[in-house]
């Protein structure tokens, strides 16, 4: 099991704490469903992304595919795709040892990211350079993109075992903490110049913009790279901030809905527009909506590092994060052919739930699919029947998100945007990811399951 790593480890700890009464009435779909997954993570996911996303001239990954492939446009990088790209390739080393080139793509990516992304000056990584590393877009950071940075090299130290990755990412740590993080309201500053000065929001910044905010998908990503941070480098202080950003996310930016809140200022006081007219609201959309695809997202997330940090019996996490998911089937779930929509809003004088953007974009599927099997496992009996809606997403998205000519997801499903099906594959924000993740993860998990209670002992 040595080559599954870390991801594996969590699928069974989950797995070890799932309700006694395991279901047992679908082992049938359970893996015919893994063994669908696996062979469109080889033939329609990976295979197209590696190694021709990789930049041979000017280092790192291509990020702009057409729907068919071809790389196109400029080819900006961005630090989150960079990493993202080097922390999938990372995590296929160990999976498929015998695919070489995953291990070699891992440590292009890692180059790219301690040479060229990485501020020799000023510490921190830059947010966005061009194909040949220029610096683009202004020098303000972002706490999102660092946390990226810092998930990619510890995975890849974890594959690896390339001590630079590892004394990077104590760097890139120690950036954060001194820089990003919040000592008095907690949690960490999103936006930095370029000597990492938290940017403070003034009358100048318009309405509409979150410079300056605190916010839930910097928040969740810091919680996810902490996670990775604490497995290859148990430090008490990474420790320490793994739990606190833990007990904020539960405690603090998810609602008593089960939901999570958008945007803060500073001391955590949530941004909203609720009490505003419905124009106004939704002007300022971005700000202040219902995130079904974070949501279900974040509940994993949660859990994995509840486990990491050996949390007993910590019933809060997981019914916390069984209320994010039985809010979002309940509120933002196609009950006819499956998905998750993408935005939702609760309008004071309108009753229950608004789907204000029924698109179904690709990462919320992923996301989606990987929390309803971990929920199906968690609470096999549940009347929210948990195994039936992940079969019905997987069903949706082999009908609707996966490309089977091409490869690779559209970027939204084609029952809602038919055009999607020629629309860009690939680029600075869509890469591979998060369907990787979600679906190794559930191929891992259903495995295991059909091992028996074995499994909670690897």
């Amino acid at each position: 099991m040595k080559h599954r790593g870390f991801r594996y480890r969590i699928v069974c700890l989950l797995i070890s704490l799932a309700h006694p009464v395991l279901s047992q009435k679908t082992p049938g779909d359970r893996m015919r469903i893994a063994a669908e997954m696996e062979k469109s993570i080889r033939t329609e996911m990976l295979n197209k992304w590696y190694p021709q996303a990789v930049d041979k001239e000017f280092g790192g990954f291509l990020s702009t595919f057409t729907y068919d492939f071809t790389p196109t446009g400029p080819q900006d990088k961005m630090i989150v795709t960079q990493a993202r790209h080097t922390w999938t390739t990372a995590k296929a080393a160990e999976r498929y040892p015998t695919v070489t080139y995953y291990k070699d793509n891992a440590r292009h990516g890692f180059l790219f990211l301690r040479d060229v992304m990485w501020d020799k000056q000023y510490g921190g990584f830059y947010n966005l350079v061009d194909r040949k590393g220029n610096v683009k877009g202004g020098d303000m950071k972002q706490a999102y993109g660092n946390a990226f940075g810092l998930y990619a090299l510890s995975a890849y130290y974890h594959m690896s075992h390339d001590t630079a990755a590892l004394n990077l990412a104590k760097k890139s740590f120690a950036w954060l903490e001194k820089h990003s993080h919040d000592p008095i309201h907690k949690g960490y500053f999103q936006h930095l110049q370029r000597n990492g000065t938290p940017i403070k929001r003034d009358d100048s910044v318009p309405s509409t913009s979150d410079l300056g905010y605190k916010d839930q998908n910097s928040s969740i990503h810091l919680l996810e790279a902490l996670t990775e941070l604490y497995t290859v480098w148990p430090d008490p202080l990474v420790r320490e901030r793994l739990d606190e950003m833990l007990r904020l996310i539960r405690d603090v930016i998810t609602t008593p809905k089960g939901n999570l809140t958008l945007f803060f200022q500073p001391d955590w006081t949530p941004v909203s527009f609720r009490d505003s007219s419905e124009a106004v609201i939704l002007k300022h959309r971005n700000l202040d909506h219902v995130s079904f695809g974070h949501d279900v997202e974040t509940a994993y997330l949660m859990l994995e590092a509840s486990h990491i940090l050996g949390l007993k019996n910590d019933t809060k996490t997981l019914q916390t994060g069984k209320r994010m998911v039985d809010h979002a089937l309940a509120n933002g779930w196609d009950k006819t052919v499956g998905g998750f929509y993408d935005q939702g809003y609760y309008f004071k004088d309108k009753p229950g739930m608004s789907i204000i953007r029924e698109s179904k974009n690709w990462w919320s599927q992923a996301e989606g699919l990987n929390t309803l099997l971990l929920m199906a496992d968690q609470f096999p009996n549940d009347s929210m029947h948990y195994f039936d809606q992940y079969k019905l997403l997987w069903q949706y998205v082999l009908t609707y998100m996966i490309d089977h000519e091409h490869g690779d997801w559209y970027e939204e499903g084609l029952d809602k945007d038919p055009k999607r099906k020629t629309a860009l594959k690939g680029h600075i924000w869509k890469a591979a990811y998060h369907t990787y993740r979600a679906l190794t993860t559930c191929v891992d998990r259903s495995k295991s399951k059909s091992a028996g209670h074995s499994s909670a002992n690897h």
